[in-house]
């Protein structure tokens, strides 16, 4: 997990704090590590949170990599209300770094690349519904998160992954006819050699910096 404070213009005014995500976390133990950033922070006036899983009206539904299971109907935004004393707005970690990139411009979507596979769609800069594709078959009766997720790298190697990557590329834009896509998350750096003019590799910071644009 990463942390900030953003002013109004969403410059940081702190470094990312970092904190490792135990294996099989449980809600509560999730709401008392986002508590336990707290104290090294500065002042702040509300919560933003990019969650990976669907998300509606801050009640989790799915958490494929942290465990269905234990936080299907978790409400994620009010137990941090409680816990925090601010008003708390959640969404999917790629839905919020998307409100950091895109410029408001047609069908745009963005993908993330970490752990998982994360993406997200907006439609003239407004947000539209969240689809879990990472879970939707992409090639050989894989899907997009068993192709082009961390174990997948780590499995195949770089460059066996940077290929399937570009490949899914094509086969979102094919799905989707986008305008622009752009690449988020950890491993975006690892993608090397020229991209098509309408993709764009974007900084990971921003999953917080879309913070900011969550109470627009």
């Amino acid at each position: 997990m990463k942390a900030s404070v953003l002013d109004k213009n969403g410059r940081m005014l702190h470094d990312r704090l970092r904190v490792d995500t135990p294996k099989k976390v449980t809600p509560r133990q999730l709401v008392g590590l986002i508590a336990g950033l707290i104290p090294t922070l500065p002042r702040f006036d509300r919560v933003s949170v990019g969650f990976p899983g669907v998300v509606r009206n801050g009640v989790v539904l799915t958490a494929p990599n942290l465990g269905t299971d234990r936080f299907h109907r978790f409400n994620l935004a009010r137990a941090l209300e409680r816990r925090l004393g601010k008003p708390v707005r959640v969404e999917n970690d790629a839905d919020v770094q998307g409100l950091a990139v895109v410029k408001g411009k047609g069908v745009e979507m963005v993908i993330t690349l970490g752990t998982g596979f994360g993406s997200s769609i907006f439609i003239d800069g407004r947000l539209g519904p969240h689809l879990e594709l990472a879970h939707h078959v992409f090639r050989k009766d894989k899907t997009y998160e068993d192709e082009l997720g961390e174990a997948a790298r780590e499995r195949d190697g770089d460059q066996t992954w940077q290929r399937h990557v570009r490949e899914a590329i094509e086969s979102l834009r094919n799905l989707t006819n986008f305008d622009h896509l752009y690449v988020g998350g950890g491993n975006s750096r690892l993608l090397n050699g020229a991209l098509p003019r309408d993709v764009s590799v974007v900084s990971n910071t921003a999953g917080i910096l879309g913070g900011v644009r969550l109470w627009a």
